[in-house]
């Protein structure tokens, strides 16, 4: 009888066989944990940038309804101007006291000095006055973009 040695690259054995497929080694582990968190840095910073961004076009339909608001206030009560929110809510004019999407309140100049008989404004993302990220009720975006690319040029 003649038995037969088994080849060095194949083994003949489950149990052999399971040695040699051990698994991923730390190394690979490592690597996919490393490309995992590359793509979730990647996808946090443009949800970040998506949630900055749509703070700003709050912030811009909030100074214009605040506006329409005190607008409104200024007819029921004989052109007489609110001074703040809190004027509005005790007529009924608005349900809330809303602050900015910063949490700061806005600020409202009556009579308006850009052409309206009420002018709006939020600090916007630094919460100082002046400033290109003001938001203001007499310049849409779109003008204030225009206006920031011509002064660029």
């Amino acid at each position: 009888m003649t038995t037969q040695t088994p080849s060095p690259s194949r083994p003949s054995s489950p149990a052999r066989r399971r040695r040699h497929s051990r698994g991923m080694t730390l190394i690979e582990i490592l690597v996919v944990l490393a490309i995992i968190g590359l793509i979730v840095g990647g996808v946090s910073v443009v949800a970040f940038n998506a949630f900055s961004e749509s703070k700003v076009k709050q912030g811009y339909t909030d100074v214009i309804n605040v506006q329409k608001a005190c607008e409104q206030y200024m007819l029921q009560k004989n052109d007489k101007c609110p001074k703040s929110l809190q004027d509005l809510k005790a007529a009924g004019v608005v349900s809330r006291v809303q602050k900015d999407p910063w949490g700061e309140d806005f600020v409202i100049t009556c009579p308006g000095e850009h052409g309206s008989a009420v002018d709006v404004l939020s600090y916007g993302p630094d919460k100082k006055q002046g400033g290109d990220d003001d938001i203001v009720s007499w310049e849409s975006p779109k003008e204030k973009e225009d206006k920031k690319n011509k002064d660029e040029k």
